[in-house]
């Protein structure tokens, strides 16, 4: 079996929690020997690497005979930012950067390199009545969504330079014990005791848990039939908004109020408050 595993994240927010919940999944197993990839505090046996900046891990990556690299890093969940040229930045570390690795990668024989995208890549919505696929038939909107469909283009490029298998995970929103960004916010709208004006939503969202989401990861580490693919992953129980958070009130045992205002009027009223985007 692999011998060496190799997981990379930004160490803070949930790609902290994310990459904990990774690594004590693989410490788990005999066959795998995780080996983190961080910017700050490293280890005898950890690799160092700042995505905002030049970085060479060819040669540590290949001391250590990585087999397998698991890439789940990204400039993310910046809701006010404030750089002059926000695309610039997120394709600096979510395109750039990841590409370097993926190339420093191969280079040193990793036989697969894993990619944590994000179902944003497919656009923020599917026509009605139709699921996303993995053809992205419209183009992503925001600058990460598109930081990262430019790097998995980028991959399968490289993949079919080198030989080096790619495998591309898109997941929708991450929930799990200690999440934080939307659904962080969402349990706290399920706690408040106003009137909320989400009672009427009739959407279905995909979600995954942390846990299913490190299942297929660990899947994808060998399984034969991953290579070169590109997976959207779930947990196949689509919610509205309106029974999201219905459910996070009743884990809870809290008593939140919906208000059924049209979906129509409440997209408007938040467009006209600055909030296009939560809309």
């Amino acid at each position: 079996m692999e011998r060496d595993r190799c997981e990379q994240y930004r160490g803070n927010g949930s790609f902290g929690l994310f990459r904990a919940a990774l690594v004590t999944t693989l410490k788990q197993s005999p066959k795998y020997h995780p080996i983190s990839m961080k910017r700050i505090e490293c280890a005898a046996d950890e690799i160092r690497i700042d995505l905002s900046a030049s970085f060479e891990v060819e040669e540590a990556l290949r001391e250590q005979q990585v087999e397998v690299v698991v890439h789940c890093a990204a400039r993310a969940h910046i809701l006010n930012d404030t750089a002059q040229s926000p695309i610039d930045e997120y394709r600096a570390v979510n395109t750039h950067a990841t590409i370097r690795l993926a190339q420093q990668a191969a280079a040193a024989g990793v036989k697969r390199f894993v990619f944590i995208s994000s179902a944003k890549v497919n656009g923020e919505r599917s026509d009605l009545g139709y699921a996303l696929t993995e053809f992205v038939s419209k183009a992503p909107v925001d600058p990460y969504a598109i930081s990262k469909h430019e790097a998995e283009i980028e991959l399968v490029r490289l993949a079919e330079k080198t030989g080096m298998e790619v495998v591309i995970l898109r997941p929708p929103l991450v929930y799990g014990a200690g999440v934080k960004a939307n659904f962080a916010a969402l349990m706290k709208l399920s706690r408040t005791a106003l009137p909320l004006p989400f009672g009427a939503i009739n959407n279905k969202r995909s979600l995954i848990s942390l846990d299913n989401l490190i299942d297929i990861i660990c899947c994808c580490l060998e399984h034969p039939a991953a290579a070169n693919q590109t997976f959207l992953v779930s947990d196949d129980d689509d919610v509205s908004t309106t029974e999201l958070i219905k459910e996070l009130a009743d884990a809870y045992h809290s008593r939140v109020k919906l208000i059924p205002v049209p979906t129509s009027i409440l997209s408007g009223l938040l467009s006209v408050l600055g909030k296009k985007n939560i809309a």
